[in-house]
């Protein structure tokens, strides 16, 4: 049996713990443990040979570097937290393979988890991964008051908001333009030749929600077209709730002959909603969503660039930790305007 993988180099008995450490690796090649330590971290004066009997004995041990001593020298465990509203949402993969992008490239090691969309829950966990001394936080804020991380970020942990800017303290946030791109939207519908425009949207408390929902009564106000009650709804976005809005919506005597919905999981409860319409009816849906393209009609979009939200958080945080920003800063970026059909749709009466 090669040598490498004889049962005999490992605690018999037991799977798991007793890990090889370097004075295992330094005993099997024969040379002192500074040389292992040397051969680890890629500093020099080393010969090749004892680096070729160095790299043997790792590789037959199954040896790691434990990072836990360099975290203890450097004050740094080069890993960084993101908390998320919701893993589930299509819209954070794009934005948290980002984040993970811009730390690998940086040597770092994402830790990711998700609030639920409850503060509670969004404050238990940045702050379990500052006590997992993570060298800085992105944070999607399920809350509206953050005074909580003040003692880490004073402590030194890099902190960037995104999507929603932080509660009652001075951070840096990455924000797409929710206001403009609902007046876009919005517009867009009362172009073509819309007057009864529904408006669907996420709790009003959430900051996106609200946003989007003021663009929405800016694009009604520049047409001079007084907003109903009925025409809103701001709620949970579960579907039966969603169904429900876009139902009530959609009957009685002067019902909606568009409806704009406020994210995507909204939008994809409307998309089924009308498609038991026989009416047409015109959709445009803040957030772009996947196989959009190929409904029938496709679903014209608000769309925002969730990736460049994430990267551009991310790349901040990084500058916070090289030491090159000191002032907080609110970035806004664009969103554009996809058409594919549902928006272009004329009213039915």
């Amino acid at each position: 049996m090669p040598e490498t993988i004889r049962r005999a180099d490992r605690t018999p008995g037991n799977r798991y713990g007793n890990r090889p450490t370097m004075k295992d690796v330094a005993a099997r090649a024969g040379v002192g443990l500074k040389t292992v330590s040397r051969v680890v971290n890629g500093e020099p004066g080393v010969t090749p040979e004892t680096e070729r009997r160095v790299q043997e004995a790792i590789d037959a041990l199954g040896f790691r570097r434990n990072d836990s001593a360099r975290v203890l020298r450097k004050g740094r465990t080069a890993s960084i937290g993101l908390v998320l509203e919701d893993l589930a949402d299509p819209f954070y993969g794009p934005l948290s393979r980002a984040v993970e992008e811009v730390a690998r490239a940086h040597g770092a090691l994402l830790i990711n988890g998700s609030s639920a969309e409850d503060p509670d829950r969004e404050q238990e966990l940045a702050l379990a991964l500052c006590a997992r001394r993570v060298d800085g936080l992105v944070v999607i804020p399920a809350g509206d008051d953050h005074r909580y991380l003040e003692p880490e970020i004073r402590a030194g942990v890099a902190t960037v908001f995104v999507d929603r800017p932080a509660g009652k303290i001075d951070a840096d946030v990455v924000l797409s333009d929710n206001y403009g791109g609902a007046r876009e939207g919005a517009a867009h519908l009362i172009a073509h030749g819309h007057r009864r425009i529904g408006f669907i949207g996420d709790m009003p408390r959430i900051h996106t929600a609200a946003e989007r929902l003021r663009g929405y009564r800016a694009a009604m106000e520049d047409a001079e077209i007084p907003v109903e009650d009925s025409w809103m709804s701001l709620g949970v976005t579960d579907p039966e709730r969603v169904r429900r809005a876009a139902e009530e919506m959609l009957s009685g005597p002067r019902p909606v002959t568009a409806i704009f919905a406020g994210n995507n999981r909204v939008t994809v409860t409307v998309i089924r909603v009308l498609a038991e319409e026989a009416r047409r009816v015109a959709l445009v849906g803040f957030d772009d969503l996947e196989l959009a393209d190929l409904l029938q009609p496709g679903v014209t979009v608000v769309a925002q660039d969730a990736a460049a939200l994430g990267r551009t958080a991310a790349e901040r945080l990084f500058r916070q930790l090289d030491g090159t920003l000191i002032t907080p800063e609110r970035i806004e970026l664009p969103t554009r305007l996809i058409t594919r059909g549902s928006g272009e749709l004329p009213p039915a009466d």
